[in-house]
């Protein structure tokens, strides 16, 4: 959409200060940081900060300069990096980028789920299920691709023509595949439904992840065969929390590939879109990425209450084989694996692995070591009720003892709320920063 000469000028007024913050020295140091940290050489443990749906206190819509809904949109987009630098003291790298996603969507799995909404504000919804029996399995689909290259091309122009001359524009293809079979079956079928199917109707709760795993199997497929899919191995989100940064991926035995036909030929691409895996001399194949060049990841969130052997049964076996043809994966999200760790160990190229609020800590450091990512989630709760500094320095104290020896991440995320106290994760980052740097 059009921006209106205003919000022009607001928008590259912000997008000249992130460029200036992305050229400090800072953030080099952070990037050969987190290239050492992702290898498992980490110098000390990791810290990045996520508020997700607290991101509404602490850039309020009143706080927004843009007047029109599109350019609030992209406003909203680098305040929040301009705000990580200027009040979080993590490791987040502020790149002198902006991505402009390629116009990727599928056609969905043949049902729609359905949901009871909260009768208050962001308050849970209930599943609504519209999976009732085995026969309504037939009504799924496997989903089919779909790549709006004019779209695509449109987007990126706009891109070019706003930020063009500050930031570095990167057209970007599909970059995190994250499996969520559950998720995606709970919200069709219902939670409570699946738990008893485990029981009562295991065969039938089988026939439904084959179909799923052979469905995501497919979509993957289809980003390879469309050349959709991107590198990640850069500051992309990276499971439930990280990055990718790694000088691993791709590895050295890529080798390129000529464009299917039927899809967009990066070695000869339609006007003004740039790919953004670089430029080719015309007639030159562009490598084409492949699973084996990427991080993959998956979780069950849903399983958290699951036996270890019903998660392997249910839904691990499932994901192994999902994650097994990419080169680097990670495992987990809100889930305690603490006690599942040893199947969790058995995935394939397994790097990242994600240790819930809920887990206990020291069992997981034994068993961890040095060997994958201690991707450690603190307990979000802290930052509601009484922010108590002296209980968070203790709290994330007794983690980092127990710890040593481990590559450690502490990833503060899934804050829903900081009751309109934003100071309280500056406060929370100053604390873990103090505490790393005196370990």
């Amino acid at each position: 959409m059009p921006i209106n000469p205003k919000d022009r000028r607001i928008l590259r007024d912000l997008a000249k200060r992130l460029a200036e913050v992305a050229s400090l020295p800072v953030m080099a140091e952070r990037r050969k940081l987190w290239k050492l940290h992702n290898s498992l050489q980490s110098l000390r443990p990791m810290i990045l900060v996520f508020p997700e749906g607290a991101w509404r206190e602490l850039l309020p819509e009143a706080s927004l300069a843009c007047e029109e809904t599109p350019a609030r949109a992209v406003e909203l987009a680098l305040r929040q990096r301009l705000y990580t630098h200027d009040h979080f003291r993590d490791d987040t790298v502020i790149e002198k980028e902006w991505v402009v996603p390629k116009a990727v969507s599928h056609t969905g799995w043949g049902l729609e789920p359905r949901q009871v909404p909260s009768s208050v504000e962001t308050g849970a919804w209930a599943f609504d299920p519209v999976i009732h029996e085995r026969s309504d399995l037939k009504k799924l689909k496997h989903p089919k691709v779909l790549c709006d290259e004019q779209a695509t091309k449109e987007n990126l122009a706009e891109a070019r023509e706003l930020f063009g001359d500050i930031l570095d524009v990167k057209l970007k293809g599909v970059s995190r595949i994250h499996f969520s079979l559950m998720q995606v079956y709970t919200r069709l079928r219902g939670l409570l439904e699946v738990f008893e199917d485990m029981y009562d109707n295991p065969a039938w709760l089988h026939e439904a992840m084959s179909f799923l795993e052979e469905g995501h199997r497919g979509l993957v497929r289809q980003y390879e065969t469309m050349d959709l899919l991107d590198l990640n191995n850069d500051g992309t989100y990276q499971a439930s929390g990280g990055n990718g940064y790694t000088d691993e991926l791709p590895p050295k035995k890529h080798v390129a590939h000529p464009p299917s036909a039927g899809t967009m030929d990066l070695a000869h691409p339609p006007s003004g879109v740039t790919p953004s895996r670089g430029s080719s001399q015309a007639g030159t194949p562009v490598p084409r990425v492949r699973p084996g060049d990427m991080w993959g990841s998956a979780e069950a969130q849903e399983m958290a209450q699951v036996s270890p052997a019903m998660h392997r049964e249910f839904i691990l076996e499932y994901e192994k084989r999902l994650l097994a043809p990419f080169g680097l994966t990670g495992y987990g999200c809100c889930e305690d694996l603490t006690r599942k760790l040893d199947y969790v160990f058995t995935i394939p190229h397994l790097r990242r692995i994600s240790i819930a609020p809920s887990a206990n800590v020291e069992r997981c450091a034994e068993k961890l070591r040095g060997n994958y990512i201690f991707s450690w989630k603190p307990q979000p709760s802290m930052l509601v009720g009484d922010f108590d500094e002296t209980k968070v320095r203790s709290y994330i104290r007794h983690t980092l003892d127990v710890t040593r020896g481990c590559v450690v991440e502490m990833i503060l995320k899934d804050t829903h709320t900081c009751e309109n106290h934003p100071e309280r994760f500056t406060r929370w980052t100053e604390i873990a920063r103090e505490l790393v740097e005196s370990s």
